[in-house]
């Protein structure tokens, strides 16, 4: 299990064992962001905040909310706005100790054309 929190600790997460890779993303949103993100089954994350602790961010084709601390502004997750479709989410493992994710594989993701992954 990988545990991570925000900068101030409001918003803290249990990642279920080790993903395979994590993901940085060239879009519009995560370049600017700095994320690497793993993704997992919401039912498979651990969310520990109070309720109000995180603020979404709705963008473009409007299928996901990209969420930040209240208090100290770091993004921790998104979300799939239609359950129906999609259970998935993505954690930022910025905010998991470095030592706890050294070892993943790091794959790039071009999101801001092809949707393809670039290795």
């Amino acid at each position: 299990m990988i545990k991570g929190s925000c900068h101030c600790g409001a918003v803290r997460f249990e990642f279920p064992g080790s993903p395979e890779w994590l993901t940085e993303c060239n879009c519009s949103l995560c370049r600017r962001l700095g994320a690497r993100w793993a993704y997992a089954d919401e039912a498979n994350v651990t969310l520990h905040m109070a309720s109000g602790a995180t603020e979404s961010y709705i963008q473009g084709d409007r299928t996901l909310a990209t969420h930040r601390c209240r208090t100290c502004g770091c993004v921790t997750h998104w979300e799939a706005l239609d359950k129906s479709e999609s259970s998935r989410m993505g954690v930022n493992m910025r905010l998991a100790d470095p030592a706890d994710v050294a070892g993943i594989r790091v794959r790039h993701l071009d999101g801001a054309d092809s949707w393809q992954y670039l290795d």
